[in-house]
């Protein structure tokens, strides 16, 4: 059974209409130079309104996870882990776990983002172990 698809609001549409052309994208205040996640309508740092949508490089390390064990929501790949990425840019994502054994996730594992679709014509971002210092965000899932 395919993913839900996601349901855009008005601060986060270029964050979807992003993710379902292979691209992480963020937010970023366009006085401070603040990076923000989820996006927002206003700058917790400045109160400024105006931000700018940038692409993200979709690499960061894992600040925290979970294996959830119940209740299993039919779609959903089980076993799932779930996890908490500082990314480069300097904010944190959450997400989940892929192409990775439970037993082998670790809190500062470097990891990457790749988009899996939805039940729609949406993409979702997900993370996986890096493959390599020098990969990007744009990925397939393979």
């Amino acid at each position: 059974m395919p993913r839900p698809q996601p349901l855009p609001g008005r601060d986060s549409a270029f964050f979807w209409d992003g993710a379902a052309r292979g691209e992480l994208m963020g937010q970023r205040c366009a006085a401070c130079k603040l990076f923000r996640h989820p996006p927002r309508p206003m700058c917790p740092n400045c109160q400024s309104v105006e931000r700018e949508e940038v692409r993200l490089s979709g690499r960061g390390t894992i600040h925290a996870f979970i294996h959830p064990v119940h209740p299993m929501i039919p779609m959903f790949d089980y076993p799932l882990t779930c996890v908490l990425v500082d990314l480069e840019e300097g904010i944190r994502i959450f997400s989940n776990l892929y192409e990775c054994e439970k037993e082998d996730v670790r809190i500062g594992m470097p990891v990457e983002v790749f988009f899996v679709p939805t039940a729609g014509d949406k993409q979702v971002p997900v993370f996986r172990p890096a493959r390599d210092a020098k990969a990007g965000s744009k990925g397939a899932r393979s």
